[in-house]
C-alpha cells in the first residue's frame, strides 16, 4: 500500500491523505461517542434508582444539584432549581400561579432536553458527511489516476499489462480508502443517531413523570 501511495500522482496522493485523515477523525469520534453513550446510560440508570428509591427529592437535589454531570441529572436539577426559587418567593399560592410554575418547569425541562441532546449529537454531522462524501472523493482519485495512466500509455505507446496495471492499481486504491472511511462512518452514524433518539425519548419520559410528581405536590400543597 505504501508503494502504491508513493507511485501515485500528486492529486491522488492528496485525495488518499484526505481520506486517511477523515478515517482517523471518524474513528476518534466513534470511540468518544461509544464511551460517552455507555457512561450516560449507566449514570441514568443509577440516577433513576436513586430518584425512585422513595427518598426526599430535596435531599437528592442538595446532593447532586450543583454537580449534575449527566443529562438526566441536569434535567432534574433545572426543574428543582425553578421549584425552589418559586417556593422561596411564595409565588405558588394560587391556582393561576401554580399553573404558571408548572409551565415554567415544563419549559425548563424541555430546554434542558434539547440542550443535552444537542451535546450528545455533537460531531455526528462529521460522520454523516464522511459517510456520504468519502466514496465520491475516492472515486475522484480513481478517475484522476486512470486518466493519468491513459496519458502514460499514450506517451509510451505501450498497452501491455505491465504498463497499465500499476497505474490502475494506484487509482483503485483511492476508491478503497474512500470505502474504508465511509463504511464505518455510516454504520456508526446510524447506530449513534438511533441510540441518542432512544435516550431522548427516555429523558422525555422522565420529564413527564417528574412533571406529574411536581404537579401532584402542588395540588397537595406540600413538597417531598
Amino acid at each position: 500500500m505504501w508503494s502504491l501511495f508513493l507511485r501515485a500522482d500528486i492529486v491522488v496522493q492528496i485525495v488518499m491523505l484526505a481520506l486517511l485523515v477523515a478515517s482517523i477523525w471518524c474513528w476518534a469520534i466513534i470511540f468518544e461517542k461509544w464511551v460517552r453513550y455507555r457512561r450516560v446510560q449507566k449514570q441514568a440508570d443509577e440516577f433513576e434508582r436513586l430518584f425512585w428509591s422513595g427518598g426526599s427529592l430535596e435531599k437528592l437535589y442538595d446532593e447532586i444539584g450543583a454537580n449534575a454531570s449527566h443529562p438526566m441529572a441536569v434535567l432534574f436539577a433545572g426543574a428543582m432549581r425553578e421549584w425552589r426559587r418559586t417556593a422561596e418567593r411564595g409565588l405558588a399560592r394560587t391556582d393561576k400561579l401554580r399553573a404558571g410554575l408548572q409551565d415554567r418547569i415544563s419549559q425548563v425541562m424541555r430546554i434542558s432536553i434539547d440542550r443535552e441532546v444537542d451535546r450528545l449529537e455533537r460531531y455526528l454531522g462529521v460522520l454523516a458527511t464522511v459517510g456520504s462524501t468519502a466514496p465520491f472523493l475516492g472515486l475522484f482519485g480513481t478517475v484522476w489516476g486512470i486518466m493519468d495512466s491513459f496519458q502514460s500509455i499514450a506517451a509510451t505507446n505501450n498497452t501491455s499489462l505491465a504498463v497499465v496495471a500499476p497505474g490502475i492499481a494506484e487509482a483503485l486504491f483511492a476508491t478503497a480508502l474512500g470505502l474504508v472511511a465511509a463504511i464505518p462512518a455510516t454504520v456508526a452514524y446510524n447506530k449513534f443517531a438511533n441510540d441518542i433518539a432512544r435516550y431522548a425519548t427516555r429523558l422525555e419520559g422522565f420529564a413527564g413523570e417528574f412533571s406529574a410528581i411536581m404537579s401532584r405536590q402542588l395540588d397537595e400543597g406540600e413538597s417531598r
